[in-house]
């Protein structure tokens, strides 16, 4: 397992340079807007918020990803 746990409150800009392999779990969730400069941003819990994603939903399939 990755020796950093993704958390809730970290940004999706940083998550997704960290660990590129979870682009594909995001988007099978529902969040497509990886690329946008907002998301760049924003924290992975109001990332799924403005999706209407459940953010413990999210973070554990992304931690999944990255195991």
């Amino acid at each position: 397992m990755s020796e950093k746990k993704i958390t809730e409150d970290m940004l999706v800009g940083d998550i997704v340079n960290t660990h590129p392999e979870v682009v594909e779990t995001l988007f099978s969730v529902g969040m497509h807007c990886i690329g946008c400069p907002a998301s760049q941003a924003e924290s992975l819990a109001d990332a799924c918020m403005v999706h209407g994603l459940d953010p413990k939903m999210v973070t554990d399939r992304v931690n999944e990803a990255i195991a």
